[in-house]
């Protein structure tokens, strides 16, 4: 037993020897061995962590729609960026407060309220308790004789809807000139009561307008197709409302209006126009403008005259709404009533002096400058807009 280790000792002994020689020879080539020789070792470093783990390392952001900013070529106006941010920040609010009026006795189960993600306006995968615990003052929750558990208005909210019920029949006759001239404005007269009622909050109309305009037969009807679509009609053209703002303004600020919207005429460069004549010679295209309640329906799609149509049309669309404001959905909806083409973005990319793109690639909306002061406020608050903000300061309570 003993000579067997020896003899398989000496052989691992003479293997080594075999393995070790030519590094020593190798050694003996270079006369002058490098300094780092001296540190050279045959153990393997492999489980040595030399890179920072994916885990540590900072995720650089991928381009998205969802994150990356409409307005590019353009300084970013910060107060229209920021209503962007608080309409996301009041968004279950908003929602859940138009949800839970039309329920009985403004009240739901808590456990439907949290398949309701789409309706409510709260992330999905959330608990909606969340976002009802958010505004304390707004919404309060209680368990039903039943066992189960609803949430609802709070007093104080009971409250202020009734003070808004208020400010709904104080301004029923202005909302009532907002629907006509937006039938005015549409291709047939005609636009169904679904895409009015989707955009109301835009308005400032009323949630039971759809009743409300029975009581106003000369002006509206109501047609049901066959497919059971409830469709509002306009009964009688009312001159005196077939008027734009800009129409209006030019009577009052010639210049203003003038420099609102540019047409530039294309011409080469060997004409080596000064900045007065280049002015001069785009007024050419710009004037005169073509109204919105025109029938624009009627001309060539990529005319100039066309262009100049549906730049006057969004202009007096938002010159309608509370906010001077639409999101890109808003306006997409009233696409085939307002003669609108998918080119609305480049379109109104080409008048910056009168419209401001705000938000992201996925959800932007357009502001009208002309209706904001410097200082970033409305020029005209209206009723409905001061409800909103004592709302929205109430909610910020704890």
């Amino acid at each position: 037993m003993a000579l067997r280790c020896l003899l398989y000792n000496t052989h691992n002994f003479k293997l080594l020897s075999l393995v070790e020689k030519p590094i020593v020879y190798q050694h003996c080539l270079n006369p002058k061995p490098s300094f780092l020789c001296l540190f050279k070792s045959c153990f393997s470093t492999s489980f040595l962590i030399t890179k920072t783990p994916k885990k540590f390392k900072k995720r650089k952001k991928n381009d998205s729609p969802r994150t990356n900013p409409i307005q590019k070529d353009y300084p970013r106006i910060p107060h229209f960026e920021n209503l962007i941010l608080r309409d996301a920040h009041f968004r279950f609010l908003t929602k859940t407060k138009a949800y839970l009026f039309k329920q009985p006795e403004h009240v739901l189960q808590l456990d439907e309220a949290g398949k309701l993600h789409k309706e409510l306006g709260f992330p999905r995968g959330r608990k909606v308790i969340r976002s009802i615990q958010r505004h304390p003052l707004i919404f309060e929750t209680y368990r039903h004789s039943d066992g189960k558990m609803w949430f609802g208005f709070s007093d104080l909210m009971e409250r202020l809807v009734d003070e808004e019920l208020c400010i709904w029949d104080k301004m029923e006759k202005d909302r009532v000139d907002v629907v006509r001239k937006l039938l005015m404005m549409s291709a047939k007269k005609r636009i169904p009561l679904s895409k009015i009622y989707h955009c109301r909050l835009l308005f400032g109309i009323p949630e039971d307008f759809r009743d409300r305009v029975l009581r106003y037969p000369n002006y509206f009807k109501i047609e049901v197709e066959n497919d059971g679509k409830r469709i509002l009609e306009l009964v009688n053209w009312d001159p005196s409302l077939a008027i734009s703002v800009l129409e209006k303004e030019f009577l009052v600020d010639e210049d203003r209006v003038k420099q609102a919207f540019k047409f530039p005429v294309k011409h080469g460069k060997l004409l080596e126009l000064e900045v007065d004549d280049e002015k001069r010679l785009n007024l050419l295209n710009t004037l005169p403008l073509v109204s919105p309640y025109s029938d624009g329906a009627s001309l060539d799609l990529w005319t100039l005259e066309a262009e100049k149509y549906r730049v006057g049309v969004i202009h007096e669309f938002l010159n309608l709404t509370l906010e001077k404001r639409a999101s890109i959905h808003h306006i997409v909806e009233f696409k085939e009533e307002l003669s609108l083409t998918k080119h609305t973005y480049q379109m109104l990319l080409k008048q910056p002096r009168t419209f401001y793109l705000a938000g992201t690639e996925m959800n932007w909306a357009v502001f009208l400058k002309e209706g904001y002061g410097k200082d970033g406020g409305l020029i005209n608050q209206d009723p409905q807009l001061d409800f909103n903000d004592k709302l929205y300061k109430y909610a910020e309570m704890q």
